[in-house]
């Protein structure tokens, strides 16, 4: 079992920048892809940003938003620059797994940090 923990949301005015932070926890486990999905009010959760053999952004984030990743702690970072206020959404991170004693692939979900683009 993986354990993924957020931080780093809160509230922002338009045009100002917030970075969050997931770290991936547990045991006997090596981590593959990391990245952010987010889910507004009333729409679909979407990705915004994956890291894995390369690096994939949404068309809505590209050039204000990066991610990137510290293997050695597990942790895959967003740096979110010019925020809008279409940005505000729950942010999610999400890890793929595998358990080195089974050999199982799994896909994990942080608990969601809130991200309000507002002035």
């Amino acid at each position: 079992q993986v354990q993924l923990v957020e931080s780093g949301g809160g509230l922002v005015q338009p045009g100002g920048s917030l970075r969050l932070s997931c770290a991936a926890s547990g045991r006997n486990f090596r981590i593959g892809a990391m990245g952010w999905y987010r889910q507004a009010p009333g729409k679909q959760r979407e990705s915004v940003a994956m890291s894995g053999r390369g690096t994939n952004y949404a068309d809505s984030v590209k050039g204000r938003f990066t991610i990137s990743r510290d293997n050695a702690k597990n942790t895959v970072y967003l740096q979110m620059n010019s925020l809008k206020p279409e940005d505000t959404a729950v942010y999610y991170c999400n890890a793929e797994s595998i358990n080195l004693s089974t050999m199982v692939r799994s896909t994990y979900w942080g608990q969601g940090t809130q991200v309000t683009v507002s002035s």
